[in-house]
């Protein structure tokens, strides 16, 4: 029976979201809105219409700034409902099955009013997600949590936290990619949905998903690993209270399942917490000697005490538990030691030898937009931390590079407290440049810690390149391979200037650089 048809007769079922239902014909005709057109909307209304659904990609941001949605699914058969009047309560109305972006989550303030009232009435009437699986109605979902139901038995490691996570998620596939004998696929909340892939993978593929904060309240379906790098501030603009953004964090715990593994951070206070809950066996990282089945350092070493692997068993090690010596990470940062901690426990809990997991670690440079070098202009080096939109992250940053140091900043405010941030940029920082929404409050803060050359940029990204420049030369030492860096580690999040905003930002900067060096950009 089809999607249309089964609604037809009292609505569909969550088993018709199920890859072997889907490939059977579940969803077509099945009447589908997918709300928000971001990269998340996207994959999942091309995904749906591919399956033969009828879908409607709804968003409320003006028609003109989501070209990249229309161009992405010219040809799918996706019809489109732009703009801040474009309605959709008629849509709801009809609708079988809603597909939600995490920025579309009831109960955040980044879900207009328009929406929510009447997102929240089709709520009310959806079948419950940890339901009966046959149960018949209409269905509301979010991407990631559609995405697992698709993986079904594959392993899923599910990786979270304030900072680290990216770069920690991109690590544990590097480490599972050891193994030639089963795929690994990396996606989520990195800028890659992953319901497109979810249904080609291997079935002994494992799939590594970082999963934001946006995206756990949404997310009833287990991990087999869940692992976390930190739990500090961030997102207040949408938590309201530190306490709140941590009890959505901490969902992740809950969703490991009964026979998997979870993965804290001990130096951090508040992931270390969840380690004394015992439900299911847990390894503890931390950047001194392991406790008994964690993970931990000694004598310059990384070394595992006993950690579990996929059998119960200890998982193979070096001589004295060793897998690699500190001195060979590679990547940027002090603060890097403790991801690569987390993610070298991820791969002793999944069976990786400890020679593949050396090499991985020792062979990897990090991610986009994340401490990455993007060029060295007459000895001015320009670094690319466009992701760090949290004080904990750019405070790391600024701890990563020498002085003479020179920071861009800038964005919408997320409601953190930046008054211990701007004691670091003092210190750390030559001067620094401001940019956007937040320009007012980075001056005010920065030069109350102590820091006197700041100027300010109303010409977006290209405009605060050219000042950024402009005072690495100024403040350049004389001689050296690096004289001085750019860093742009922004704070604030960059939806006052992107709509589409993964990435966009960290572009624009790569952008800018580039004609820089050639002589353009002036």
């Amino acid at each position: 029976m089809s999607g249309a048809m089964g609604a037809g007769s009292g609505g569909i079922r969550l088993a018709d979201l199920e890859a072997g239902a889907i490939a059977a014909g579940s969803l077509r005709g099945v009447l589908t809105v997918v709300l928000g057109a971001g990269r998340t909307g996207q994959a999942a209304a091309a995904f749906a219409a591919a399956a033969g659904a009828q879908v409607t990609l709804h968003d409320t941001a003006a028609a003109a700034t989501l070209e990249a949605a229309t161009t992405a699914l010219q040809g799918s058969g996706v019809t489109f409902a732009f703009g801040p009047d474009a309605p959709l309560a008629p849509l709801l109305d009809t609708a079988q099955l809603v597909v939600h972006s995490p920025s579309v989550t009831l109960g955040f303030p980044s879900v207009k009013e328009q929406v929510a009232a009447p997102l929240s009435a089709f709520a009310a009437r959806a079948l419950p997600l940890g339901g009966d699986r046959e149960a018949r109605g209409v269905i509301l979902i979010s991407e990631p949590e559609w995405t697992l139901r698709l993986l079904g038995n594959r392993t899923v490691v599910g990786v979270t936290g304030t900072k680290g996570k990216t770069t920690t998620t991109a690590l544990i596939a590097a480490i599972l990619a050891a193994d030639p004998s089963r795929p690994v696929e990396l996606g989520g909340n990195n800028g890659r949905p992953l319901i497109g892939h979810a249904t080609s993978l291997a079935a002994n593929a494992r799939v590594v998903m970082e999963i934001s904060e946006l995206q756990l309240p949404s997310i009833v379906s287990s991990v087999k690993v869940g692992v976390y790098t930190n739990i500090t501030v961030d997102h207040l603009d949408r938590h309201g209270t530190v306490d709140r953004y941590r009890a959505v964090k901490r969902l992740l715990a809950a969703r490991v399942a009964d026979d998997g593994v979870l993965i804290v951070n001990l130096d951090d206070p508040v992931t270390a917490g969840l380690a004394g809950e015992g439900r299911v066996t847990t390894i503890g990282y931390r950047r001194e000697a392991p406790i008994p089945g964690g993970v931990g350092i000694v004598d310059g070493w990384i070394v595992a005490a006993g950690v579990a692997g996929p059998t119960g068993a200890a998982a193979a090690t070096g001589p004295g538990g060793r897998i690699a010596p500190v001195g060979e990470i590679a990547l940027i940062g002090d603060h890097s030691v403790s991801n690569v901690l987390a993610a070298v426990a991820a791969g002793l809990a999944l069976g990786v030898a400890p020679d593949a997991i050396r090499r991985a670690i020792t062979s990897f440079t990090g991610v986009p937009h994340r401490l990455e070098p993007i060029a060295l202009i007459d000895g001015i080096r320009y670094v690319d931390d466009s992701q760090a939109t949290q004080p904990d992250a750019v405070a790391a940053a600024l701890r990563s590079f020498e002085q003479p140091l020179v920071l861009v900043a800038g964005g919408r405010s997320k409601g953190a407290d930046l008054h211990d941030l701007a004691r670091v940029v003092a210190e750390r920082c030559s001067a620094a440049v401001v940019m956007g929404e937040l320009s007012d409050e980075l001056e005010s803060t920065f030069r109350a810690a102590g820091l006197a050359r700041i100027e300010r940029s109303s010409g977006g990204i290209d405009g605060a390149t050219l000042a950024a420049a402009r005072l690495a030369r100024e403040v350049a030492t004389p001689t050296g391979s690096v004289r001085a860096t750019v860093l742009l580690s922004p704070i604030g999040s960059s939806f006052d200037m992107f709509n589409n905003p993964f990435g966009a930002r960290g572009d624009a900067f790569k952008d800018a650089v580039r004609r820089l060096a050639a002589g353009e950009l002036v």
